[in-house]
């Protein structure tokens, strides 16, 4: 069976981690997988902390576009990759990499990946997460400070300085491309289940096909 690639995207805060989750936790373990555009954004360690803090990390560039595209052909082609892993609190990329294997579902989640044609185009079921943009805001924050390291008057001078407009400009309008809409995120638990019982009927009629009479 040919991989199902499933994008989930939507603003900062807005639940698409945990959508993306609980539909890949929704189906067999061995059925289903999570890839992250945030595992991509490319290395700024020749850069002093300094000069890191006033990147934009919120633009289509800021991540290594290319290499997940390349991943993702690869796993739907059958092939295992090594998926770079990413530092936030220092802006760098890790040593270490993630095997991900190929299977039958593969969730892939981020806010730019429906503004990246050619990562968008790759995507068989494009969900577009939508939130209030306060209840967004209040989840950014703390995010960024107890997961990420982050102090609040950074946090708040990003989130004007990029965040928001980047959104405006790149995420809002990249949800003309879902095929589907789903409102507060991990909070939708009919959606939900909708969703991944799709999934499991498609791959109990595969695990009948594959099974010997």
């Amino acid at each position: 069976m040919t991989p199902v690639l499933i994008g989930i995207a939507g603003g900062t805060g807005s639940g698409k981690t945990t959508v993306a989750r609980r539909i890949v936790e929704g189906l067999p373990a061995e059925h289903a997988v999570l890839v992250q555009h945030d595992w991509y954004y490319r290395d700024r360690a020749r850069l002093s902390l300094a000069e890191r803090a006033k990147l934009n990390f919120d633009e289509p560039e800021a991540l290594e576009n290319s290499l997940l595209a390349q991943h993702l052909g690869e796993l739907k082609a059958g092939e295992t990759v090594e998926c770079p892993q990413y530092d936030f609190a220092t802006h760098t990329r890790k040593a270490e990499t993630r095997r991900i294997a190929p299977c039958a579902v593969i969730v892939v989640e981020g806010i730019l990946i429906f503004a990246v044609p050619a990562i968008r185009e790759m995507l068989d079921l494009r969900l577009f997460v939508d939130t209030d943009d306060d209840l967004r805001l209040l989840r950014r924050l703390e995010r960024d400070l107890v997961e990420r390291g982050r102090d609040f008057a950074s946090v708040s001078a990003q989130y004007q300085r990029t965040v928001r407009p980047m959104h405006r400009r790149y995420v809002a309008p990249s949800k003309d491309h879902a095929h589907l809409v789903i409102p507060e995120g991990g909070e939708n638990v009919r959606a939900l289940d909708v969703i991944v019982g799709r999934f499991l009927l498609a791959i109990a009629k595969l695990d009948d096909a594959m099974t010997p009479d």
